[in-house]
């Protein structure tokens, strides 16, 4: 019974928090208006944006999660006035209290957005304001009329005579302002902070857009204007008075200071420092010494001061670097369950130790565990264990840092690791290392990694007899689940327009990854022995040959009160294609699709390929394919406190690409549509800044292996196989 009512308790609750519109004004004092909506309405001006002037609305409205509806805002209107009750002061700290439509901050952004528009170069432009009431909520409507915008028609400089004239005027090409451009405060401003800039790449320490000024004249002109632009000895906000000639600076003593309890090589901070005693002064050096001090990793603080010397053209520069912590661990953990009692989860530490040997090398040490077993029977189980060690050096080895001018040098890459695989079908062993290089440009936005040599060589043992039966008749898994080398190379590119660890504004990336093995060695194949199916071997063990690719499109469009909310979309597609000594992929090579980052209403491995059913030579689901493709949205708003929801949908399988033995798997146009898996799910996440930690039920609403119509009503996701619940680290996309 106390069970019963305890449901019926919460369905009570829902029903109130899901009520209608006049729940979300009850907590407001008489006299009071929620305001509900803010609109701004631009006339005969379609080049300018609405979205662009909510910044300047001084009093912004509720945030909604869809169709005008936010759940926490109805919550936190039935709490009730009497915030000494608990209960009441709980729900509304969950909840989200209406925004108190306020008479003055009407007329504030009326100025405010006039103010702006003088700023885009309208000028003379006349906003008002109109409330509309609908009970006790409030919508308010901003009229924007445009005023006159007027062209460049000549353009002219006044700058002092000299050395500072003849680098100024050597940049005027590249100015930013023409002829013929619409004059507006913005694009000035924007060409002030370019050309300081310049000035200070070449020589003018100290020299910012606070000396530049403009005049406009526009008398006797109907749309057009002559614009004079100055630099002044003086700033803006100074006068005549204050003026100084400006002079032009080199670089005189360089020190560096580090606490002299870390132990470090000081020729690398030397190879890292780009500023040189006895040059020019070049902003651009202080700034890429502070970048490649700071890609170290080894410095929580790497503070630059330039300080001229009294009388003289010489400016002192001293770099003082503040130590971070060297060494430490790290812990990962993804989980996943679905209704068919699957249970799977992967924890991982690590070690980091970033100064292994006095140089900033990092050496980094990774212990990782899958583990998967079915509740209903513990006996059906598969682990997995696995080692990894890394070393990367701080230099592109073969080749000296002084070939390296920019903000980021490269860093040298050497990986192996040792895996064990236990499964009901078989035990198998990886080893693999890998020697390379990994790299950015363009202020980290874009990323690269090369491997010029990658090598695996991979041994099952103790395969059970009723599997080996299974693929001896088949040579496509006879390829996949058999001993054999993997030797070649491998590339990855990425590429990001907000490179931070936890974006919090709108970006988009590219990732594509390439792998390619057994060309180099196929080369020698007339020295080698052939097996029994006739494929090349080295001591007895055949080599795969292969070519792998994967592109990943990724958009993330921040949006709403504050930029809380979100749309996150993805595209993934992958293939690969095996040939000459190799029937088909190696196992650790074809895609999977399901898990806590991919199709979430399917457990990894579960889902595909194409329509086919569940291969039944495995116990423990290990669905794997050729070819991948995949969609993702992801729409994510804010609740209370660091929490967040989102609400998704995912599309997508995995096919082989011309397997002749069974058409449900693989790709096929004709078929296509019909072999796309769909789900659905929500999330919840805590934004803890540098973590964000996750969870997400994942429900089917079409699953192409189904010999039925294939889909799921909301009566089915209850059902054993219908639902998986993922925890993860990190957003999925």
């Amino acid at each position: 019974m106390k069970s019963k009512s305890s449901f019926t308790h919460l369905i009570i609750l829902l029903a109130a928090i899901l009520s209608g519109a006049c729940s979300t004004t009850r907590s407001l004092e008489e006299g009071q208006y929620r305001l509900a909506r803010n609109e701004i309405r631009i006339n005969n001006d379609k080049r300018l944006n609405p979205r662009e002037f909510d910044n300047y609305v001084h009093q912004r409205a509720n945030s909604y999660l869809f169709f005008g509806w936010n759940p926490f805002l109805n919550l936190y209107n039935i709490s009730g006035r009497d915030t000494s009750k608990f209960t009441n002061r709980l729900i509304r700290k969950i909840g989200v209290a209406p925004v108190v439509y306020d008479k003055e901050a009407v007329g504030a952004s009326v100025a405010n957005i006039e103010r702006h528009l003088e700023y885009l170069g309208y000028y003379r432009s006349k906003v008002d304001s109109e409330v509309e009431v609908d009970g006790r909520k409030v919508k308010v409507i901003y009229n924007i009329q445009p005023g006159q915008r007027y062209k460049i028609k000549d353009l002219s400089f006044s700058v002092p005579e000299g050395e500072f004239k003849e680098d100024f005027m050597a940049d005027t090409a590249n100015i930013s302002i023409h002829t013929g451009d619409y004059l507006s405060e913005a694009t000035l401003e924007v060409e002030t902070e370019r050309s300081a800039e310049w000035m200070r790449r070449n020589g003018w320490f100290g020299f910012n857009k606070n000396y530049y000024s403009f005049e406009a004249d526009t008398i006797g002109k109907k749309d057009s204007a002559d614009l004079v632009m100055f630099v002044r000895e003086y700033t803006r906000n100074q006068s005549a008075d204050n003026a100084k000639p400006f002079k032009k600076y080199s670089i005189g003593d360089v020190t560096i200071n580090w606490d002299k309890d870390l132990k470090f090589d000081t020729r690398l901070l030397k190879q890292m420092n780009t500023i040189r005693p006895g040059a020019m002064y070049d902003e651009k050096e202080v700034n890429n010494t502070y970048s490649r001090m700071s890609a170290l990793r080894l410095f929580s603080g790497v503070n630059i001061s330039l300080n001229p010397r009294d009388s003289t053209d010489i400016v002192d520069c001293s770099i003082n670097l503040v130590p971070s912590r060297t060494q430490g661990f790290r812990f990962n953990m993804e989980g996943s369950t679905n209704s068919a009692g699957l249970i799977s989860n992967s924890p991982q530490i690590s070690y980091f130790h970033k100064n292994i040997f006095h140089g900033a090398q990092w050496l980094n040490l990774s212990f990782l565990g899958n583990f998967q077993f079915l509740y209903s029977d513990r006996r059906i189980r598969a682990n997995e264990f696995g080692v990894s060690a890394g070393l990367s050096f701080p230099e592109f080895l073969g080749l000296p840092n002084s070939l390296f001018k920019g903000p980021n040098v490269p860093r040298t890459e050497i990986n192996a690791s040792f895996t064990y695989q236990n499964r009901p079908e078989y035990t198998r062993t990886l080893i693999s290392s890998s020697f390379g290089y990994s790299g950015s440009f363009s202020r980290k936005r874009f990323l690269y990694q090369f491997y010029p040599v990658q090598a695996k060589i991979i041994r099952l043992q103790n395969v059970d007899p009723m599997f080996w039966e299974t693929i001896l008749n088949n040579t496509f898994l006879l390829n996949s689940y058999s001993d054999h080398f993997d030797v070649g190379s491998g590339a990855i590119v990425y590429y990001t327009t907000n490179a931070d660890l936890n974006p919090k504004t709108t970006y988009r990336y590219v990732r594509f990854q390439v792998d390619a093995s057994g060309n180099v060695l196929s080369l020698f194949n007339n020295a080698m022995k052939q097996d029994e199916y006739q494929r090349r071997v080295i001591w007895g063990i055949p080599y795969s040959q292969y070519v792998r690719g994967e592109l990943t499109l990724g958009n993330t469009q921040v949006f709403g009160r504050n930029d809380k909310q979100a749309l996150a979309f993805r595209l993934l597609a992958g293939y690969g294609v095996s040939y000459g000594n190799s029937w088909s992929l190696p196992f650790e090579k074809l895609f999977y699709s399901g898990g806590a980052n991919s199709m979430r209403g399917w457990q990894a491995r579960t889902l595909g390929p194409g329509r086919s059913n569940r291969a039944q030579w495995f116990v423990i689901p290990s669905q794997s394919g050729d070819i991948k493709l995949e969609a993702n949205i992801e729409y994510r708003f804010p609740m209370f406190w660091k929490f967040q929801g989102a609400l998704f949908v995912d599309a997508g399988n995995i096919w082989y690409a011309n397997l002749d033995w069974t058409d449900e798997s693989t790709f096929r146009q004709d078929n296509f549509l019909k072999s796309v898996a769909l789900d659905w799910g929500v999330g919840a996440r805590v934004d803890l800044n540098f973590l964000i930690l996750r969870l997400d039920l994942g429900l089917k609403l079409y699953d192409p292996a189904l010999s039925s119509i294939g889909w799921y009503s909301p009566a089915d996701w209850s059902r054993k196989d219908c639902y998986a619940l993922h925890f993860g680290v990190g957003y999925p996309f």
